[in-house]
């Protein structure tokens, strides 16, 4: 079977939804031992802290202006700032390859496709709807950097923050009809328009578009060698007119390479870094590289678990949780 940048790109996903899951069944085995369910002790896995990107914008906002690491969700600013390295150098590489949230997004795109659905809206609807994201994008960032350094220090060490990551696995596992609602609508629109909620409503991949707008990586084009079939950006789950660009500077742009794939000229589009062509699977390699080498870092450096005792996390979660 031949590797399409399509396939490979549903493989490394895939691989990241089990370990994403794998972490989610050890956070329920650390939460049935600090709700008594369980004379079993199982260590927190850091790695639920990368689905609480609020948390660990403010921890960043710590770093900046204090030099000092968040220690109640470590891993999640690790997994934070790799996504913004990975996003500069390997355009949106979180979102492409990383995110579970993608994945979903992606297949339900797959499924409206094979139903002759998800289309792509007329541009001026197109270009109003991508407003939603950046305008939440520009209210986090504000509210964020606007908190004075007590009030970020108290919301950082409070009850709260720390036990957020429970109370956001309660939300999914016992969602609300209101939250079922919501998900329901994002699900039936996600049919019906190419990849709606990371194209229109996600504010983290909107802070990861603008630093990929910068970065080296682009998608670029021979104008000579191009048929004009479409089939690029036909194929684009951002709805991007590859076809009709020389170089994709675009912030929407996420690095899946599906245009390459569909690409029936060899050579016509591809990869390009700094004025030299590089191989398509770079971006996938280059950002899996990037938050291996992230979390290697963080556990040599003491930046990944949660520092406090068990028995200490086990009564903060019994207080601020509710277990």
């Amino acid at each position: 079977m031949k590797i399409t940048p399509d396939r490979f790109r549903l493989a490394v996903q895939a691989a990241f939804t089990l370990l994403s899951l794998y972490a989610g069944y050890r956070f329920l085995l650390f939460l049935d031992w600090v709700a008594g369910r369980s004379d079993v002790f199982t260590p927190k896995p850091g790695a639920v802290e990368g689905f609480l990107p609020i948390s660990a914008l403010l921890g960043f906002r710590r770093l900046v202006s204090s030099g000092f690491w968040d220690r109640a969700h470590p891993a999640g600013l690790a997994v934070f700032l790799a996504a913004l390295v990975m996003a500069f150098l390997f355009r949106k590489g979180f979102c492409g390859y990383i995110c579970p949230v993608g994945f979903l997004s992606g297949l339900l795109e797959r499924a409206g496709r094979r139903l002759g659905l998800a289309k792509v809206p007329p541009r001026k609807l197109d270009l109003a709807l991508h407003a939603f994201k950046y305008l939440a994008m520009a209210a986090f960032l504000f509210a964020v950097f606007a908190m004075d350094p007590r009030s970020l220090e108290s919301f950082l060490r409070s009850p709260f923050n720390l036990t957020s990551d429970a109370r956001m696995l309660d939300f999914f596992l016992h969602p609300s009809g209101l939250a079922l609602s919501v998900l329901a609508a994002l699900v039936l629109l996600s049919l019906l328009v190419r990849n709606f909620w990371c194209r229109y409503l996600c504010p983290y991949g909107a802070l990861l578009g603008l630093l990929a707008w910068f970065g080296p990586v682009r998608v670029t084009r021979d104008k000579d060698a191009c048929v004009h079939c479409g089939k690029c950006s036909a194929s684009c789950p951002s709805g991007i007119a590859v076809e009709k660009k020389d170089r994709v500077l675009t912030p929407e742009c996420i690095g899946c390479g599906q245009c390459i794939g569909a690409c029936p000229v060899k050579g016509c589009l591809g990869f390009s870094a700094l004025g030299h062509r590089i191989p398509w699977q770079t971006v996938a390699v280059g950002a899996v590289l990037v938050l291996v080498i992230a979390r290697l870092w963080a556990g040599y450096a003491g930046a990944w678990d949660n520092p406090l005792p068990p028995d200490m996390l086990k009564r903060i979660y019994q207080a601020g949780a509710g277990l």
